[in-house]
């Protein structure tokens, strides 16, 4: 091989290197953007309304009461039942 084909080639590998590396960093680049969008997104839901919150531990409060009002209802009606037979 010639000093000349050899030089072509890498140059023409560099090339090819060259735009792979301005690609990779353009791809980068939109990552990047695309991560601070999630990121502001994820903050502002941590940042929920104190309203909201209160509403939700309500409504997690009456699924606890009811859920002890079934037990014992279901104790109540075994009991009966219970009695009853005998």
């Amino acid at each position: 091989m010639t000093s000349e084909s050899v030089s072509f080639r890498i140059t023409r590998h560099t090339e090819t290197l060259a735009e792979t590396i301005h690609t990779l960093s353009q791809r980068l680049l939109k990552l990047e953007q695309r991560l601070v969008v999630v990121e502001r997104q994820l903050s502002s839901v941590d940042q929920s309304d104190p309203a909201e919150l209160d509403s939700l531990e309500n409504v997690e409060r009456l699924l606890r009461d009811c859920r002890q009002l079934l037990e014992v209802s279901e104790g109540d009606v075994i009991a009966m039942a219970t009695d009853a037979a005998a």
